[in-house]
């Protein structure tokens, strides 16, 4: 019985992992658009788990650097108030010390 139930969730995360895909990969935008786009509905929206990983993302892959990440604080902290742009500026800033901190592990491995 619980074999019918597993197979439905297969089946949506592979459907959903496949509708992202495609979303995230039509040509219109480019990927760092759709990124600042998804910035401003998380913030928005006070997700700040969700927040956080789009953020390491942007970063590690480097669709955004140091410079425009605090950019875009100081832009969505205007639209989605005082208390959300203070938390996304901690999230900004301590990703951004993770970053370096583990850029300078990977150079000095023996620590």
């Amino acid at each position: 019985m619980t074999e019918p139930a597993m197979e439905t969730v297969d089946s949506f995360g592979m459907t959903a992992e496949r509708l992202f895909a495609e979303v995230w990969s039509r040509p219109v935008l480019s990927v760092r658009e759709r990124r600042l786009l998804l910035f401003g509905l998380l913030v928005g929206q006070g997700l700040h788990e969700a927040t956080e990983i789009q953020l390491d993302v942007a970063l590690r892959a480097g669709e955004l650097n140091e410079p425009e990440l605090r950019e875009v604080v100081v832009f969505l902290t205007h639209y989605a108030g005082w208390a959300r742009g203070a938390k996304l500026n901690d999230q900004v800033e301590s990703l951004i010390e993770r970053v370096r901190q583990d850029r300078r592990d990977r150079a000095d491995p023996s620590g």
